[in-house]
């Protein structure tokens, strides 16, 4: 099975903070991309990751050519042709950004949002930019015409919770406001990330899954537990499986322990090319759905982690 995502890196500052360097990456693929890219390293401002890490807040970048994107022939080559830079800050702090690549073909659909809101000017978080695959231009349209309130809508929920949101089935039900739009085009699944951010201001990734092309074979988010000690999956669902099991019955994984809960104590994505290893049970889960490659992303609010959003390839 195809996925929209198809690479994801971490780049964290040097021991002086001067410069970002390589953090870690699933390649799947793309491994000619991967060689080129390790030994890289960025200023403030300066490709992709440098620009995120300079403007304080995620960055869609819908084309590399004319930009000041660094690796354009590497990615043309694999077949990338869109990145997302997602700057992670606990507090003012830095802790990494982490860059998503997505490619197109025919049957590429699905899509990469994101949606701000400034509060001095507006009581609404609205499109800031988003990468819609081949086949979802009428989709894209109608997002570019819409604002989200506090609590409406995918984007809003995750506005108002500072969590996560997760909806299965954007066709169902009033959680998803363009919904009939999605179900057109073949999107079916919504996941919601909000942003920390340096300075004023709200962010939200929202990434919409088409049923060809899904975001990733699997996604999970997983909460702390009252102790602040373990972390209990909340939401999930499996494209081979179906929706994972309800959380009263789920595994939970100690902070700090393997792929899902390193960012725990970090504040950066961890990556792992074998999740059938994954210590607590997440490993036999990854084997019995037959996936490979597991990313970790940590959700800062406030300088502490609320969640983390786990994505399987």
């Amino acid at each position: 099975m195809k996925t929209f995502i198809k690479v994801v890196e971490s780049w964290v500052p040097s021991g002086d903070r001067t410069m970002l360097e390589f953090g870690g990456a699933i390649y799947g693929e793309h491994s000619r991309f991967g060689a080129v890219s390790k030994g890289m390293c960025f200023g403030r401002g300066e490709g992709l990751p440098g620009q995120a890490w300079e403007a304080g807040h995620p960055i869609v970048l819908r084309q590399f050519e004319g930009s000041a994107f660094r690796r354009i022939a590497a990615a043309r080559s694999e077949g990338l042709t869109c990145g997302i830079a997602v700057p992670i800050f606990a507090g003012d702090f830095l802790t990494s950004v982490m860059v998503i690549f997505c490619g197109d073909d025919e049957a590429h659909a699905g899509a990469i949002e994101l949606w701000s809101n400034d509060p001095e000017r507006s009581k609404e978080m609205n499109l800031v930019d988003g990468y819609y695959g081949n086949t979802a231009e009428a989709f894209e349209f109608l997002a570019r015409r819409t604002g989200f309130r506090r609590g409406h809508g995918l984007p809003g929920m995750a506005w108002e919770s500072g969590l996560p949101m997760f909806q299965q089935d954007l066709g169902r039900g009033g959680g998803f406001l363009r919904g009939d739009s999605a179900v057109k085009v073949g999107i079916n699944r919504g996941l919601a990330i909000p942003c920390s951010t340096r300075g004023g201001g709200h962010y939200v990734m929202a990434f919409l899954s088409a049923l060809a092309t899904p975001i990733a074979r699997r996604i999970e988010i997983w909460q702390p537990d009252v102790s602040g000690e373990r972390l209990v999956r909340t939401a999930g669902f499996c494209e081979a499986l179906g929706a994972l099991d309800a959380p009263a019955r789920t595994a939970s994984v100690d902070v700090g322990q393997g792929t899902i809960g390193r960012p725990s104590l970090t504040g950066i994505p961890a990556f792992s090319e074998q999740a059938m290893n994954e210590p607590a049970g997440v490993g036999a889960s990854a084997a019995d759905a037959g996936l490979g490659s597991l990313v970790a992303v940590p959700v800062l609010q406030a300088g502490r982690l609320v969640a983390t959003v786990a994505w399987y390839f």
